[in-house]
């Protein structure tokens, strides 16, 4: 019976460890507005300190068909800045509406 428990443990410790390693894989950095290519699309976190002409009011990531954040979140997946989030509230020179 004691081989079963240890073997048992040693399992539930890979698992463990397992299940902490893809958690982080999936956590990604959020864009940083000074970066060279969020400056290049004129990213905002905050779409309503956007100062662009080709801004709309009521524009933002979490309506833009490029977002890729769940419905409700704070922030996303761009495919324009792979390996960062973008906030929900924010905006870039390359919005696409949704639908």
């Amino acid at each position: 019976m004691q081989s079963n428990r240890r073997v048992f443990m040693m399992q539930l410790a890979t698992a463990t460890g397992a299940l902490a390693l893809a958690s982080q894989a999936q956590a990604q950095a959020m864009l940083d507005e000074a970066s060279a290519q969020a400056a290049a699309l004129n990213y905002k976190a905050d779409a309503t300190k956007v100062s662009n002409a080709k801004y709309a009011k009521g524009q933002n990531c979490s309506n833009c068909a490029l977002y890729q954040g769940a419905a409700g979140s704070k922030a996303g997946g761009c495919p324009l800045f792979a390996g960062k989030q973008v906030a929900a509230a924010g905006w870039c020179s390359a919005y696409a509406k949704k639908g």
